[in-house]
């Protein structure tokens, strides 16, 4: 698998992990299992998620680094509600949460390294030292 390759399918694997965040997010407080009966103000959590989307999807680097950062808030959030929550869907989707937390945390370093990696200012710099004596 090519540097290429690896890149892009972090990169998808980063977007798509974000949105299925959103998703569950939205469906989870305005209708699966919301805190209070018709839905819930704590849909409104998505919104700092919708932020970086645009980022990711322009691919740009600074974005991934600090998306891997900031989730933890989400994935803390998600451990916290699948042990304590009462209600079991909520409890459950709260574990979901947690999981796409770890795969957006993996792409996104996996993303950066890769990109870095095997950037051109990097092998412009490595070369010189490979063919040193």
């Amino acid at each position: 698998m090519n540097h290429v390759s690896v890149v892009d399918w972090t990169r998808r694997l980063a977007v798509g992990s974000l949105l299925g965040l959103i998703v569950l997010g939205l469906l989870w407080e305005l209708w699966l299992a919301p805190l209070h009966p018709g839905g819930s103000w704590l849909a409104l959590k998505v919104l700092p998620l919708a932020w970086p989307l645009a980022g990711l999807l322009k691919n740009r680097m600074y974005t991934y680094r600090w998306v891997s950062l900031m989730i933890w808030l989400y994935f803390t959030e998600g451990v916290v509600r699948a042990t304590s929550d009462p209600n079991r869907t909520s409890a459950a989707l709260a574990g979901v949460e947690a999981l796409l937390c770890v795969v957006l945390f993996v792409a996104c370093v996996l993303h950066v390294r890769w990109r870095l990696k095997h950037s051109p200012r990097v092998e412009a710099v490595a070369a010189p030292m490979e063919s040193a004596p």
